[in-house]
């Protein structure tokens, strides 16, 4: 009965693990909408070169502050979100050179 239990503990423990990984791998291949080139965009399911250049076309204008703004890009409506909302992130961009070289204004 005692090595049982224990094989059950173990068997759990060994599932848990085993699903950690994959979970820790998307977070680390998260693609940042808001600085990932045309072509690791490409790299979403679903999102081929025309939608990858309008989503660089759309983020020049408005940055995106929240994942679910991916859907205000033409041809990305609430299927394709689903399907790439576990690997994508967003992080700010970059800050533009002429902000970093204007002086500050008091």
């Amino acid at each position: 009965m005692k090595t049982v239990f224990l094989r059950m503990i173990l068997t759990g423990l060994v599932c848990v693990f085993a699903l950690a990984l994959p979970l820790g791998a998307l977070a680390a291949d998260a693609v940042n909408i808001n600085t990932a080139t045309a072509e690791q965009l490409t790299a979403l399911p679903g999102i081929g070169p025309a939608i990858a250049a309008k989503i660089v076309e759309h983020r020049a204008a408005h940055p995106f502050t929240a994942i679910e703004q991916i859907m205000d890009v033409k041809g990305i409506g609430q299927a394709k979100y689903e399907a790439i909302k576990d690997r994508i992130i967003v992080e700010d961009a970059a800050p533009k050179a002429e902000e970093e070289s204007a002086p500050k204004k008091e």
